[in-house]
């Protein structure tokens, strides 16, 4: 069986600065993929890349069996791939309500928007209550639940999360974690996972690959990685 997403020996960068030197690595569907390493190794480029922000410079990007590279951003969100950025990027100064609605891809009729909506209230009950304030208003782990949920909305085949911890609390970072899990398991999503919290990574994850200056350097099941005495030393304090 052919894997839902296949990056084969993708090279990108920003100008004449290379980021990403020939990466491979493959999500099948079904599948918890984490990305781990070190701030400015090349994580969030390829997600950019994959997701159409960032053209590569070499090598070929395939979803569900058919080629994507170079395609446009949008084009790729309606073939079912979804990005939660760093941060978020919600839209502060409209209501929680609106943010989410915005996720729907514009194809989706109206009644399966609505029904979207209300499994996502269902997964995510504090955004129910919070529908109606700003997402301004909202604290660092409510926006990033925001996010998540907005991108729901496009009931998309693929989710990549770009850092979903950064600027969290611990406490906050497992809750996050854990409501991440019960949604995987929920709506049984593909997800690729940008992390440098590591463990908490390499926890969820079924599998993982470590970059280091722009390439991957280690591969292997989420569990396995988590054990690794390499890891552990430089990226757990171990």
């Amino acid at each position: 069986m052919s894997a839902l997403l296949a990056v084969e020996e993708v090279s990108s960068g920003y100008g004449l600065t290379p980021v990403l030197e020939q990466v491979s690595l493959h999500v099948d569907a079904g599948e918890v993929v984490a990305v781990v390493g070190a701030n400015g190794v090349g994580k969030t480029t390829l997600l950019r890349t994959i997701s159409g922000i960032v053209s590569p410079t070499h090598g070929r990007i395939a979803f569900g069996g058919a080629e994507i590279s170079g395609m446009p951003a949008h084009e790729i969100v309606g073939r079912g791939v979804a990005m939660v950025p760093e941060g978020g990027r919600l839209f502060l100064f409209m209501t929680v309500l609106e943010n989410l609605e915005l996720g729907a891809f514009a194809p989706d009729p109206r009644r399966r928007t609505r029904e979207t909506l209300e499994e996502v209230m269902e997964l995510f009950p504090i955004l129910r209550e919070r529908r109606r304030q700003l997402a301004g208003s909202l604290s660092g782990g409510e926006r990033q639940m925001c996010a998540i949920a907005r991108a729901l909305m496009g009931r998309p085949s693929l989710l990549m999360l770009d850092e979903p911890s950064l600027g969290l609390s611990p406490v906050i970072v497992e809750r996050v974690f854990d409501l991440l899990r019960s949604v995987v398991a929920a709506r049984n999503l593909t997800v690729l996972l940008i992390e440098q919290n590591v463990a908490d990574a390499l926890e969820m994850a079924n599998r993982a690959y470590v970059i280091e200056r722009g390439r991957v350097v280690k591969t292997g099941p989420g569990q396995v990685l988590l054990q690794d005495p390499d890891i552990q030393r430089a990226y757990m304090g171990l």
